[in-house]
């Protein structure tokens, strides 16, 4: 029995060119449902695996419609013949809609439900931990409220709703509180909400509420809602899917495992719709693209919640068109009964006199007897929002000898502006501000002085607004400098650090006159190599180096951790084709170890056969011959020895388990373990297959070239120097961790950007309240803090230009 959803069904399958297993696998259904459906023997299609498939065919919103009407006309069509029930419209048919038995779940189902579950459980626990410790409870939630936004920053109300053609719906009643967003947007059936509002009216509070209230309601089958703070997105270099793609690989490296098709679990959760993106900070993107953001999030049809302030919103909407099927709010101001009730229970009560008096009193009463003064018209005007109202809070609650009084004098605060930047300066004045009490953990807090702490924030803040970016990646820090001062800096690094290595080691073997010698070319060799490899593969592409979302397999059992989904996960990676990634991995390692090996041999040979023949005194044209053959022996050694070790390095590599979710220093630490066991499993691999290899390389040498010194003692001390040389190189230029040594442990600290101890001062700034973390990175806890510090820092010199860091080098 055919009908006109089945038809319907196969005729959009078609057109998307996909099979009948390929729908099922992406839709995580049955296959056997799918052929029921398209033969007709299934005459009950559920109104959510229509949904699961029509988001798994990438349809529009009338595509949609069209089939989910078909589906329902189907099922009354089913009811009426097999019941002998009458239905008179759409809407009854779907209401007697009778559940069926739930068909069996694929494999790959329940893996991805099993990821998406550790998914939601670890939100869950970041964006709780975050709230507590930007103290949003203390004492309770300032109020967030909302209004309908203008009509032309809405679409139409029919495609809203989901309504088929020829519906006249009205609005939806979108009002509400904060604690009840989650009810808002489940009233929205595209499943699409803006929000609106102006600097610091708690836009990310609500994202946040949003995430956790959502989680707490979630069932197993609804998509998790992550936060993505969407300014970092340029949606000409990187599609919507491909970003959120990379954002939960950063934050989630366990989700870097293979999936179907050999493509990332990350890529599968999206691709499946088991992600709701939280987009926070729309206006954050560079103006330019706005409008290509805003088209390529209507090239989609997923699900989401958008936050933005209303100009850039209502700019890019000028340009092009709204979000497409999505309904807007706009957040609306704090009033003086919010602020009456929150700023007195947030200090001291005062000594003696009435117990309810507070030191917020004389504000207050400026605020609600005199409005139209020039105080009070500056006060209502800044602490509207809950932004302003927490920094004062800090600069005047938090703090004993704080007087909120003083905001009265509009002498110093002749306008609204003014006061604004008063609570931000100071902001960072008061929480740097000594503190003799310890901290929760009975550690005593470390103290900075709050000027030279100002700088290396301002520092810091300035470097993001060149980079224009909100996400302060530790990987990223050197990224503010010229592309040759990094190229410079990392050579100069790699040969000093393998020239000393050379004449340390070397001493056990030479005299030091010689080993000086020696070290000097082997350092300066080495640097011009790792300098160039890192010029074309980082610096001229103006990359970053990325953090590692592997670590070191040492035996066979190291996924095996307690959990569903580190048990699935090995058998993902093999069945989707783990094993031939890896293998394909390791042959481009090992081509690239090979050249690199090579060159810097032939390099590295032919100048020292040239010293010798200079210190040995002989003529140009023997000098010339000893240098080409110590170039061709060296090259061919350092070449067997690079190759297979660098391809080695593949091998051993596995990718990390989902609850390996990072905060910015456990990524740091993991990065850092990984490249120390690359270390310790590259440097005697190298050293190994250098010294030994030299000897079965210059062993039949002797037949073609003549009589060759050479002796166990300088292969042993060839293989030593160079195992531990030739791993710090790749170390210090070509890994995350390196990168971080090299400028933000030495250069910054040393010019005087940074503190030496930039680690303990980032987190210490989280603690502060400065800072906020975002999955991997860290973010100043608002963009009007960032820009504010930004325009204040004033460099030492003439500020240098700044790259534009894109994809991830290889390494």
């Amino acid at each position: 029995m055919t009908s006109e959803f089945n038809v319907l069904l196969r005729q959009l399958r078609h057109q998307a060119q996909m099979t009948q297993e390929a729908l099922a696998e992406r839709a995580g259904v049955g296959v056997r449902t799918i052929r029921g459906l398209e033969t007709g023997e299934r005459a009950d299609p559920r109104v959510t695996t229509v949904r699961l498939l029509a988001d798994a065919l990438g349809l529009s919103p009338d595509e949609r419609e069209e089939l989910l009407a078909a589906a329902i006309r189907r099922t009354g069509e089913g009811n009426r013949t097999g019941e002998g029930k009458q239905a008179d419209d759409a809407d009854a048919a779907a209401d007697r809609v009778e559940p069926v038995p739930e068909q069996p779940r694929s494999a790959l189902y329940e893996t991805l439900a099993d990821v998406a579950d550790q998914l939601a459980h670890v939100t869950a626990a970041r964006w709780q931990h975050e709230e507590e410790q930007r103290q949003v409870h203390d004492p309770y939630p300032l109020p967030v409220r909302w209004r309908p936004v203008a009509e032309e920053l809405t679409d139409h109300w029919a495609n809203i709703r989901r309504l088929p053609a020829g519906a006249t719906p009205g609005p939806l009643d979108l009002s509400g509180r904060l604690d009840e967003i989650v009810d808002v947007y489940r009233r929205i059936p595209s499943g699409r909400l803006v929000v609106l509002g102006r600097s610091g009216s708690g836009k990310t509070i609500l994202a946040v509420r949003f995430v956790l209230d959502h989680l707490k309601s979630r069932a197993r089958t609804e998509a998790v809602p992550v936060i993505f703070s969407v300014g970092s997105w340029d949606p000409t270099a990187l599609t919507f899917r491909d970003w959120l793609t990379a954002q939960l690989t950063r934050d989630h490296p366990g989700l870097a495992a293979p999936g179907p098709g050999g493509s990332s679990l990350a890529a599968t959760l999206v691709e499946t719709g088991r992600v709701l993106p939280v987009l926070d900070g729309f206006d954050e993107i560079a103006s330019g693209l706005r409008r290509p953001a805003l088209e390529a999030l209507n090239a989609t049809t997923l699900s989401l919640l958008l936050t933005s302030r209303p100009a850039e919103y209502a700019a890019a909407v000028a340009e092009t068109d709204v979000l497409t099927s999505a309904a807007a709010v706009d957040l609306t101001d704090l009033t003086l009964s919010d602020l009456a009730d929150y700023l007195p229970r947030t200090t001291r009560k005062a000594r003696g006199g009435s117990p309810a008096a507070t030191a917020w009193d004389p504000v207050l009463h400026e605020l609600r007897d005199r409005p139209h003064s020039q105080a009070g018209a500056n006060l209502a005007a800044v602490l509207s929002t809950p932004l302003m109202v927490t920094l004062a809070r800090a600069v005047y609650s938090d703090t004993p000898d704080g007087d909120p009084a003083s905001l009265l004098d509009t002498r110093r605060f002749g306008s609204a502006e003014k006061l604004e930047d008063h609570l931000l300066d100071n902001f960072t004045a008061t929480v740097y501000r000594p503190r003799p009490e310890p901290r929760p953990d009975s550690r005593p807090r470390r103290t900075y002085d709050p000027e030279r702490a100002q700088y290396w924030l301002g520092y810091l803040a300035h470097h993001l607004t060149r980079l224009d970016t909100p996400n302060l990646e530790w990987w990223r820090l050197g990224c503010g400098l010229r592309r040759t001062t990094r190229t410079l800096v990392t050579a100069l690094v790699i040969a000093l650090t393998i020239g000393l290595v050379d004449c340390v080691v070397g001493t056990l073997f030479d005299s030091l006159s010689y080993q000086l010698t020696d070290g000097l070319v082997a350092g300066l060799l080495s640097g011009l190599m790792f300098g160039i490899a890192y010029w074309f593969m980082v610096a001229a592409k103006n990359v970053a180096v990325q953090p590692s979302g592997v670590r070191m397999r040492i035996s066979g059992r190291s996924m095996r951790t307690s959990g569903r989904y580190t048990r699935t996960s090995g058998r993902s990676a093999r069945t989707f084709g783990g094993e031939a990634a890896t293998a394909r991995r390791a042959l481009l390692r090992l081509g690239i170890g090979l050249l690199c090996g090579l060159v810097f041999g032939l390099g590295y040979g032919f100048v020292r056969g040239v010293l010798n023949g200079v210190v040995h005194h002989v003529g140009p044209a023997i000098t010339l011959t000893i240098g080409l053959g110590d170039g061709i022996i060296y090259g061919l050694v350092f070449a067997l020895g690079a190759g297979p070790a660098f391809g080695l390095l593949a091998l051993f590599e596995t990718p990390l388990d989902i609850r390996s979710a990072v905060n910015p220093v456990s990524l740091l630490r993991t990065n850092c373990r990984t490249v120390a066991v690359q270390f310790l499993l590259w440097a005697p691999v190298f050293g190994l297959l250098v010294g030994f290899g030299s000897g079965a390389v210059i062993r039949p040498l002797p037949a073609i070239m003549g009589p060759l010194v050479w002796n166990l003692s300088a292969a042993l001390k060839l293989g030593v120097i160079s195992g531990l040389g030739g791993a710090l190189g790749y170390a210090l230029s070509l890994t995350a961790w390196g990168q971080w040594a090299v400028f933000s442990r030495f250069w910054l600290p040393l010019t005087g950007r940074l503190p030496w101890s930039l680690v303990t001062f980032l987190e210490d700034a989280y603690q502060r309240g400065v800072l906020r973390q975002a999955g991997a990175v860290y973010q100043f806890r608002h963009a009007r803090l960032q820009h504010h510090l930004a325009r204040s820092y004033r460099p030492p010199h003439v500020a240098e230009r700044p790259t534009e860091p894109g994809p991830a080098a290889p390494t």
